[in-house]
């Protein structure tokens, strides 16, 4: 099933300050951070993360800092329990990977072309997902458009 996600509009992966982060900028360790807490439904605490990562031989500070990395650029928000801060991503995979969409549709000097290229590179079934959620998008008021993106 394809679920359409409504990005917050504090959450902006393409922006460079301090309500978001430019998505080229995570690296690979981060995306795997991120990986670790999109598959969880809780927020999890460092030693939490540094266990479903353990496989790869991380220090624990590394870990920490990564996370804090996260925080500060705005990918993962964090709140505290007790001495321990417990880490949650500010938004979705399907709404990271949307910002990477964008982001690469901003780099072609013919929006439309590369719109058509992507649209003939999908599945029939991603087209069809694709078709739907443009319909909802143009059925729906622009007042209320607006309100979604709020």
């Amino acid at each position: 099933m394809t679920c359409l996600t409504i990005v917050p509009s504090w959450f902006n992966l393409r922006r460079n300050d301090s309500e978001g982060v430019d998505v080229a900028r995570l690296g690979e360790l981060e995306r795997a951070v991120m990986e670790v807490l999109w598959a969880r439904d809780e927020p999890l605490s460092v030693r939490a993360v540094h266990a479903a990562l353990g496989d790869r031989g991380l220090a624990y500070t590394t870990v920490m800092t990564v996370l804090t990395r996260l925080a500060n650029k705005g990918v993962v928000r964090r709140s505290r329990q007790g001495r321990a801060w417990l880490y949650r991503p500010a938004a979705g995979r399907e709404a990271y990977v949307a910002e990477l969409m964008l982001e690469a549709l901003e780099l072609s000097g013919d929006r439309g072309s590369a719109l058509v290229h992507f649209a003939n590179s999908v599945t029939s079934d991603e087209a069809d997902a694709l078709r739907k959620a443009l319909l909802r998008g143009e059925s729906a008021p622009e007042a209320e458009r607006q309100g979604e993106q709020t």
